[in-house]
């Protein structure tokens, strides 16, 4: 049997690539588009985001105590207090639907429940106080204000969706999973827990401080001036802590789990960018699929076109902030208000290389599942609020 699969794979790989068609223009774009893309994300994101994130992911996993994991956030810990936490995260962490995933992974695998951990990764991305802002500024105030709302409910509701349909799984998971440990002896104050963590997040923040939109005043211009001073600051900070507060033993289990999480993150987000640049472009190019079919298909707001934005926003890769250009650019072309929040719901917070990894994490029904409540529920508030502001 092995023989026949070894079989059909090859020939299924020759006839791909005696069909393959280089000569047609479009596709060649496409691979431009797709190595583009990479290209942009490894520059752009890998460095001053993915690495932090690992960084920070690791060291929740070392150093977070399972017991403290699962006080706020496991199977017995108050819902109002767990869900709350998780579903505000985004207003301190304004990183991408990839960025998020090292940090869902490992309050997952120290004990987190599955509906708070879900209202985490939710939240991480689409409830972020620099789009939303940006996104009122920019598309006016009632598509930013339905965004804020919508970001806020959707983690709640989503986490506690699939806490209810995978209730059983996860009974079996906290029986079986030794997560009832009891409490652990911190090795350093609560202090400087916090310090340490706080300094982390610090820079991983403001190294990515998004550029303010054009003619815009206030504090978001002030803190992008000087954001590389406040990141140095916060890294001297982390590393002066790390000198004086940590043995050599503690550092090594460190950053044996970081490469951990870089190891099984990162090819994937790689060649779901890839996928992603190659089916439906950068920013303003188009990748295989011709961009003047979504513009076609969003008009108005109907079923299909809330539906077809939710799907495509679902798969398409957005970094932190460019969805309102892109957005902008849709509008002009007749996309209707509904679907354009559909697009900011269900947009930041899922893209194809985080499903990809969030399949490794969760297993393939539970990613499924994920994606479908974030598409509906995007579909039916998009169709909502455009009955509402038409």
């Amino acid at each position: 049997m092995k023989d026949w699969k070894r079989f059909l794979y090859i020939i299924g790989i020759f006839l791909g690539c005696f069909y393959l068609p280089v000569e047609n223009l479009r596709f060649n774009n496409a691979i431009f588009e797709a190595l583009a893309l990479v290209k942009w994300y490894a520059r752009e994101h890998v460095i001053l985001c993915l690495v932090p994130a690992f960084f920070i992911a690791g060291a929740i996993s070392v150093f977070v105590s399972q017991a403290s994991v699962i006080k706020y956030f496991g199977a017995r810990a108050n819902k109002f207090l767990s869900y709350a936490i998780a579903s505000i995260s985004g207003t301190i962490l304004a990183v991408c639907s990839c960025t998020v995933l090292p940090l869902f992974s490992s309050i997952y695998k120290r004990g987190a429940g599955l509906g708070p951990a879900i209202a985490f990764l939710y939240s991480g991305p689409a409830i972020n106080v620099l789009a939303i802002i940006f996104t009122a500024r920019i598309l006016g105030w009632k598509l930013g204000l339905a965004r804020a709302l919508g970001a806020v409910m959707f983690s709640v509701v989503i986490g506690l969706l699939m806490h209810l349909i995978f209730l059983k799984e996860e009974r079996a998971r906290h029986a079986n999973g030794n997560f009832d440990i009891g409490e652990i002896k911190e090795t350093r104050s609560l202090g400087k827990t916090v310090f340490y963590f706080a300094s982390m997040v610090a820079f991983l923040v403001f190294a990515n401080w998004g550029k303010p939109p054009e003619g815009y005043h206030g504090a978001w211009v002030l803190v992008y001036q000087y954001k590389w001073w406040i990141a140095g600051f916060s890294l001297i900070s982390l590393l002066a802590m790390i000198f004086k507060w940590f043995k050599k033993e503690e550092l090594k289990e460190w950053a044996s789990a970081t490469w951990g999480f870089a190891l099984q993150i990162l090819p994937l987000l790689l060649g779901g960018v890839l996928i992603s640049g190659f089916l439906l472009g950068r920013a303003g190019h188009e990748g295989i699929i011709p961009s003047r079919y979504v513009e076609e298909l969003v008009g108005g707001n109907s079923f299909r076109a809330n539906f077809f934005s939710s799907i495509v926003a679902a798969f398409m890769y957005f970094a932190t902030l460019t969805e309102v250009p892109i957005l902008q650019g849709l509008m002009n072309s007749g996309m209707g208000q509904g679907p354009a929040l559909a697009l900011l719901l269900a947009g930041p917070a899922l893209s194809l290389p985080s499903m990809l990894v969030l399949r490794s994490i969760i297993g393939v029904k539970k990613t499924v599942v994920y994606v479908a409540l974030v598409v509906v529920m995007a579909t039916i508030s998009g169709m909502v609020f455009g009955f509402i502001v038409k």
